[in-house]
């Protein structure tokens, strides 16, 4: 099997499913991850495969609720014999206000943005070896500006921040580790849904003066796992400037 194969966690909507079809067109087989979307993972899985015939294999896995780490990673070096590029990009996120923080909160949001890609990546670490591979880590510009009314997932994603320069050093030379930080991409749904009126008020930090698109953030994944033999270890802002 030559064909090389990315793993994308989160990868039936959004952000995530916009990776994998990135990925599909760039080449790679795609195990799609996901965990409770199974109509919008079947979906993309018969799009893309109608594409290219068996190139989609999908994982279904709540990946707060595992401890079986080992028979998880040979589940996804089963269907193809290897992984080339583990992309982490499954994530919780809702506010979480000082003083009604319970511990489910606490465990649901580090448990899918940093418990999961530590221990995910450390099963996937073999594979990852043999293929020369690396990880991508889907972290946040607010892994380094605290989002207000949202500590927890902002601990989680500086947390995965440290995890990925963490790694880089851990797993040099034959497996390189990378991030990308989002900005304002697409705007959050359920219980962090926004006001039309909060909405302008964070455009108006952007300098670029508009909202980044999940290709954006597919783009510079794919430059990292494919053309960025020297780097490492580094976290790459996608956010029309709003970090500066």
């Amino acid at each position: 099997m030559t064909t090389r194969v990315a793993l994308i966690t989160g990868a039936a909507r959004r952000i995530g499913a916009v990776l994998a079809t990135s990925f599909h067109g760039a080449g790679y087989n795609v195990i799609l991850h996901y965990l409770n979307s199974e109509t919008e993972a079947i979906a993309l899985q018969t799009h893309l495969n109608q594409l290219r015939n068996n190139s989609v294999a999908l994982l279904q896995a709540d990946l707060t609720d595992t401890n079986d780490w080992g028979s998880l990673a040979l589940e996804c070096t089963e269907h193809w014999g290897r992984i080339d590029v583990l992309v982490n990009n499954a994530s919780v996120f809702y506010p979480t206000l000082v003083g009604n923080v319970t511990v489910d909160m606490w465990q649901e949001l580090i448990g899918s943005n940093l418990r999961a890609p530590f221990f995910l990546s450390q099963a996937l670490i073999p594979a990852l070896n043999k293929s020369t591979g690396n990880i991508i880590n889907i972290v946040d510009i607010h892994a380094e500006k605290p989002l207000k009314d949202y500590p927890v997932y902002s601990i989680a994603k500086a947390g995965l921040a440290m995890l990925t320069q963490s790694l880089a050093k851990e797993l040099a030379p034959h497996i390189r580790v990378n991030g990308v930080a989002p900005g304002t991409i697409l705007w959050p749904e359920d219980k962090a849904t926004l006001s039309e009126s909060a909405k302008e008020n964070i455009l108006n930090k952007v300098p670029l003066g508009r909202q980044g698109t999940p290709e954006d953030i597919a783009r510079t994944v794919l430059f990292l796992a494919d053309d960025a033999p020297y780097i490492t270890g580094q976290i790459i802002n996608v956010d029309g400037g709003r970090s500066v």
